[in-house]
C-alpha cells in the first residue's frame, strides 16, 4: 500500500536547484514579540491550514476596514466539539484500505490536536444507513417470528469494522463525544415490515423499540464504548428506498415521554436524548415537541442538518427554549459541488460560523471517510464526499476541503470552550466567531467574502491587533490569555 505522509502546521518552501546542489533554505523570518498564531486556508487551495511564520502582536492602536471587538462578558454556549460520522462505510474504508500503521497515522492526524486536527465528536449510525455495506438492524427477524423482549438482539454486525476502528480512535481521543442515530427501526416493528422505503413505527412496538435503544447502549458499553447522546430518528420527515422511517413530532414526543425516557431511567443509563435531527427548515417539529413539558423534561437538545432552510432559524428554537442545547449533526459535500473555494466560502459562512453564532454546540460533517467511488453506498446519495477520500487500490489518502474546514476550529477550539460575544460584521464582508477555551486560550475564526483584501482590527481588553485578510481566505487566530 502507498505510505501516507501528513504535513500540518508549517509552510513548505520550494527550492530550485541543480542535481548536484544542496538546497539551502531561505533565512527564517525573525520572530517578533507577538503571541498570536495565524493559520490560513486560501480559496484557490494553494494554502491549506498552514501556520504563518510570524506571530501577531497586541498593540494600542491601528487602522482597519473592519473592527471586531471581543466581549469577555458575553459568554454564550459551551462547545462539545467538531467532527463527522463514522458510518459503516467509513469504518469499512478505514479497516480495509489501510494497514495497521497507515490507519494509525490517519487516525492520529484526525483525532490528536497536537499532531493533527483534533476532532472531538463522532456520530454513529444505529444499524444500517445509506452508507453501510448492507441493510441490517440489531434484531432482524424472519416473517412471523416473535421476540418482543429482544432475546435475539446483537450488535455483532459492528464487530468486524466499526467497533475495532472506534476503539483505535478512543485510544487516541478517550474523551471523544459520541452521538448515535438510527435510520430505521427493525423492519418487523414497522407498518411496512421492512427497514427500507420509509414507513412508521407501530405504536404496539414502542416499548420494544425503547428496549432496542437500551440494549444497544448496554452492548456498546460492554464493548468499552459509552454513548453520550442519542437522537431518536435521523431525518424523521424523509422517506426513501434505503433505510428510513417517518416519525411525526407527535409520535416522537409520545415515544420519548412514555417509553424511551422511562426505559433509559429504569436501566440506569445517563445517555441524553436529542430530538428532530433534520433540516433547518422545519423548526416547528422541535418546537412542537418542546411545547410538551413532560417530553421536554426528557430532552437535552435539538439537532439540525444543512439540506434545507436557514441556519439563523436555530436561534428561534434557542430563544424559545434556552435551556435546551442546539446540535448540528450533518452536512455533506460531494461532486455536486466540486470547487474548493466555493465549498470553503459556503461552509465557513453557514457551518463553522453560522452554526456556532446560532448556538450550535457541535458541528459535524457526514462521512468521515469514503472511497474514490463515493462509497461503499447502500442507496441514498450517489456522489457524496467524505472528509477523507481513501483509494481502494492504492490506499492513498486525500484530505478534502471538509478536513481543512474542520481543522480550522477543531485544532484550536477544544471541548468545554465557550463562544464569546462579537459583533456581526458580515455586511462588511467578514464573517467571524470567537471562542475561549478552558485553559485560557482564545481562538477567532474569520472569513473574507470579498474579492479584495480586508484589514481587520481585533480588540480585547483595550488592546488590539491588526491583520490583512486576503480575498476569500479563512483564517484562525489563536493566542493564550
Amino acid at each position: 500500500m502507498k505510505k501516507i505522509w501528513f504535513i500540518l502546521g508549517s509552510a513548505l518552501s520550494m527550492f530550485g536547484c541543480g542535481s548536484n546542489e544542496i538546497p539551502v533554505p531561505p533565512p527564517t523570518p525573525p520572530e517578533n514579540s507577538g503571541t498570536i498564531s495565524v493559520w490560513r486556508t486560501q480559496a484557490d487551495a494553494s494554502v491549506k491550514l498552514i501556520r504563518e511564520a510570524q506571530k501577531l502582536a497586541w498593540e494600542d492602536s491601528g487602522n482597519s476596514d473592519v473592527f471586531i471587538s471581543i466581549d469577555e462578558a458575553e459568554i454564550r454556549q459551551e462547545m462539545e466539539g467538531f467532527g463527522a460520522a463514522l458510518t459503516g462505510s467509513a469504518a469499512f474504508v478505514l479497516m480495509n484500505y489501510l494497514d495497521v500503521s497507515e490507519r494509525s497515522a490517519v487516525l492520529e492526524d484526525l483525532f490528536d490536536p497536537e499532531k493533527g486536527i483534533g476532532l472531538s465528536v463522532l456520530r454513529l449510525t444505529i444499524g444500517a444507513s445509506d452508507f453501510s455495506t448492507q441493510t441490517y438492524s440489531y434484531h432482524d427477524l424472519s416473517n412471523g417470528t416473535q421476540d418482543e423482549n429482544l432475546e435475539q438482539f446483537s450488535i455483532s454486525p459492528e464487530q468486524q469494522h466499526l467497533i475495532p476502528v472506534l476503539k483505535e480512535i478512543l485510544a487516541i481521543a478517550p474523551d471523544l463525544t459520541l452521538i448515535a442515530s438510527p435510520w430505521s427501526a427493525p423492519g418487523w416493528m414497522k407498518d411496512t415490515g421492512t427497514m427500507s422505503g420509509g414507513g412508521s413505527l407501530k405504536p404496539a412496538h414502542y416499548d420494544s423499540y425503547a428496549l432496542y435503544f437500551v440494549k444497544y447502549l448496554q452492548a456498546m458499553a460492554d464493548a468499552g464504548i459509552d454513548i453520550q447522546y442519542l437522537t431518536i430518528q435521523n431525518e424523521p420527515l424523509h422517506e426513501a428506498g434505503y433505510p428510513t422511517m417517518y416519525m411525526s413530532a407527535v409520535a416522537q414526543a409520545s415515544f420519548i415521554k412514555d417509553h424511551l425516557g422511562p426505559a433509559l431511567g429504569q436501566a440506569g443509563l445517563t445517555t441524553e436524548i436529542i430530538i428532530y435531527d433534520h433540516n433547518w427548515d422545519r423548526i416547528d417539529y422541535p418546537l412542537d415537541i418542546l411545547a410538551d413539558p413532560v417530553a421536554k423534561s426528557q430532552v437535552a437538545g435539538t439537532a439540525f442538518h444543512c439540506y434545507g432552510g436557514n441556519v439563523d432559524d436555530m436561534s428561534i428554537v434557542h430563544e424559545a427554549h434556552p435551556e435546551i442545547g442546539i446540535f448540528f449533526t450533518e452536512c455533506s459535500g460531494g461532486d455536486f459541488s466540486p470547487n474548493f473555494g466555493d465549498n470553503l466560502a459556503w461552509n465557513a459562512e453557514q457551518l463553522l460560523i453560522g452554526n456556532t453564532r446560532n448556538w450550535a454546540k457541535t458541528v459535524l460533517f457526514w462521512n468521515l471517510a469514503l472511497n474514490e467511488q463515493h462509497g461503499p453506498k447502500n442507496g441514498g446519495c450517489q456522489d457524496c464526499r467524505g472528509v477523507l477520500t481513501i483509494n481502494s487500490q492504492s490506499g492513498s489518502v486525500n484530505q478534502e476541503v471538509e478536513y481543512f474546514l474542520l481543522g480550522h476550529l477543531s485544532k484550536f477550539v477544544r471541548p468545554g470552550a465557550h463562544v464569546m460575544g462579537t459583533p456581526n460584521v458580515r455586511n462588511q464582508g467578514i464573517s467571524q466567531v470567537a471562542f475561549r477555551n478552558t485553559d485560557g486560550s482564545w481562538a477567532l475564526l474569520a472569513f473574507n467574502h470579498q474579492n479584495s483584501a480586508q484589514e481587520i482590527m481585533v480588540e480585547m481588553n483595550g488592546e488590539t491587533f491588526s491583520y490583512n485578510i486576503q480575498a476569500r481566505n479563512l483564517v484562525t487566530f489563536h493566542w493564550q490569555e
